[in-house]
This record gives structure tokens, C-alpha cells and sequence, in this order.
């Protein structure tokens, strides 16, 4: 019997080091089958739009409520990632970290206002906001759910 609860003990052990946990945001979703944003920058230029379950690096969340994050490309620029409906926001603490997320992405222009809100949300000066004078195209992504490891 010692051998039995000792040994299930080692396999509750390696399950909790080795199985990545989750605090998860918006729908549930599965880490599994995520590509990196490389990938789907090329998926996104080839089709336009594309549904998608991605993993990468958060450069940076909105400071006022965690309403959108930009995460970090490969090319050096970032992706802001919305969350649909406006439905749930993801921590205010999470830069660094690798995370997991699903939903659709598709290149947009967004307008000087809507860059200047983003800006003033990120907590930049006036005189940065004053800055933005041309929209911007660039890959943006709605996300349904999202993935940030704990700890």
C-alpha cells in the first residue's frame, strides 16, 4: 500500500512541474494547436482574414482597465489584440509573459482618434498623444478567449 500512495504521489508530482496552468479570460480555450504570430502574420497576408489560435509575447496592456494588449511580432512591430464585445479584460500585469489566445485577425486601418484613446490609455503624455497625426494599417486581432500562465 506504501508503494501504491508513494508512487501516486511521484505522478501527482511531475503532473503539477510539467503541466503549464492557466488562467484563462473570455471563452475557454485549449492551449494546444497554437501557432506563433510569425505564422499567422503569413496566414494573414495570404488570406486577408484568418481564424486562429495564437501564442506570443505581451508587450504592453492597456493601463486603465486591461481592455486590449498589443503582443510582440517577429518583425519587431506588435499586434493590438481587442476582445470581442468588449466581454472581459485580461490583467494589467501580464508584460512578458507568453501567452495563448484565439479569434480572428485581419488587417485595419485604425483612425488618429481611435490611436490617440489607445494612447491616452497606455498612460502616454499629451505631447505623445499630439504626435498621432496619420491612421494606421497594421494587423490587428479580435481575441474570444485568452491563455496567461500563472505565476
Amino acid at each position: 500500500m506504501k508503494k501504491l500512495i508513494t508512487l501516486f504521489a511521484i505522478i501527482f508530482a511531475v503532473n503539477i512541474s510539467f503541466g503549464q496552468k492557466y488562467d484563462s479570460f473570455g471563452e475557454k480555450i485549449k492551449p494546444s494547436g497554437a501557432i506563433p504570430t510569425a505564422e499567422l502574420a503569413k496566414k494573414a497576408a495570404e488570406k486577408g482574414t484568418v481564424d486562429a489560435k495564437v501564442t506570443g509575447v505581451v508587450e504592453s496592456v492597456c493601463q486603465v482597465k486591461g481592455c486590449w494588449m498589443k503582443v510582440k511580432m517577429d518583425d519587431g512591430q506588435t499586434m493590438r489584440v481587442t476582445f470581442k464585445d468588449y466581454g472581459f479584460f485580461v490583467p494589467k500585469d501580464i508584460a512578458g509573459k507568453t501567452i495563448v489566445f484565439e479569434g480572428n485577425a485581419k488587417t485595419k486601418t485604425t483612425s488618429v482618434e481611435e490611436l490617440r484613446h489607445y494612447a491616452e490609455d497606455a498612460g502616454k503624455s499629451k505631447d505623445e498623444i499630439a504626435k498621432i497625426t496619420e491612421p494606421k494599417t497594421e494587423l490587428a486581432f479580435e481575441a474570444n478567449g485568452v491563455l496567461v500562465p500563472k505565476n
